[in-house]
């Protein structure tokens, strides 16, 4: 079992916390929070070792899982990697993509392995259909939340966007082309609500909302594709897959065939394929064991991590 510790006592860390402690493939070490109170009340209420400092954690385990505000993720990062420990990062990976790009470099220089906690790549019903999205031509992705005065101190696209950027880019295997985007503050001083157009040099477009001042939650994304729409609710953990291919000579009764204006009759069918129930959060966190463990790529990789933070940056820069 690998030797885990948690950078991080937040609301997230607690739950990094719980479950490394469940994990089979980790042994939970202890954690370290920058706030001694709230160190010592979840030492006391959980039980879990709370280190008074971040040399003293990071020296007791294999694997630091950095779960501290994303400002401090630089120094988190770079003090583990000197030490020669594995690093779980949440996201976004870093503050800038200069940071970025500097941790990605040290983890390849000191020889040990990195993954970034874009978190929605392991939602079932992702999982489920992201086999059958080949090739979409428009992407559509609705991210919307209540208002929660934890996370206001990024912009909406570090907070909310960047978990369907992360998707988009893992689907589309294309250069970005062009981003324009628009941005409206409400009740923070960073906006709250945004919309983002991102055009591909293959000619697929997808279109970003995402909201912190709505008063329900959605978390949807649309993929259009030739003879194909997919939807994914991450929310609810359903999908939906409608397809065409041509149609039967002759039908049957309950068939849904369509034609279009040149004569050409398509069948429409679903194809939905069956969730699997999971924690995705804790798949992250063993599929990086795994990876530790098998010297094999981890499935989130800092550079996807770079990429999602590089176009999530040229997004804000448009609301300038």
């Amino acid at each position: 079992m690998l030797k885990a510790g948690v950078l991080g006592a937040g609301h997230l860390g607690k739950i990094h916390l719980r479950l490394l402690n469940t994990s089979e493939k980790y042994n939970l070490i202890g954690f370290y929070d920058a706030d001694e109170t709230n160190g010592k009340k979840v030492e006391a209420e959980f039980g879990y070792k709370f280190f008074r400092s971040i040399e003293s954690l990071i020296d007791a385990v294999d694997v630091v899982d950095i779960v501290t505000p994303t400002l401090s993720h630089y120094d988190c990062a770079k003090e583990a990697i000197a030490k020669g420990k594995h690093i779980f990062i949440e996201k976004p990976i870093t503050n800038t993509v200069e940071e970025a790009e500097e941790i990605r470099s040290l983890v390849a220089s000191n020889n040990v392995k990195g993954q970034v906690g874009h978190v929605e790549r392991f939602n079932p019903a992702f999982i489920a259909i992201k086999e059958d999205i080949k090739s979409p031509m428009f992407i559509e992705t609705h991210r919307l939340a209540e208002f929660n005065p934890r996370g206001t101190d990024v912009p909406v696209v570090l907070d909310l966007m960047i978990h369907d950027i992360d998707i988009i880019l893992s689907i589309v295997k294309s250069p970005v082309k062009h981003i324009s985007a628009s941005g409206v503050s409400v009740i923070s001083d960073t906006p709250d609500i945004a919309n983002a157009r991102i055009e591909f040099e293959n000619g697929c477009v997808a279109n970003l909302t995402a909201s912190r001042i709505s008063l329900k939650k959605m978390r949807k994304a649309r993929f259009f594709q030739k003879d194909a729409y997919i939807s994914v609710d991450f929310l609810e953990k359903k999908c939906e897959v409608v397809k065409m291919k041509d149609a039967p000579e002759n039908p049957g009764d309950f068939d849904m065939i369509l034609q279009n204006a040149e004569g050409v009759k398509k069948q429409i069918y679903f194809d939905n394929p069956n969730i699997a129930d999971n924690n995705s959060i804790l798949d992250e966190l063993e599929t990086f064991a795994d990876a530790i463990n098998n010297n094999t790529t981890p499935i989130v990789t800092l550079h996807d991590g770079t990429e999602a933070l590089r176009v999530a940056n040229q997004i804000i820069n448009c609301f300038k």
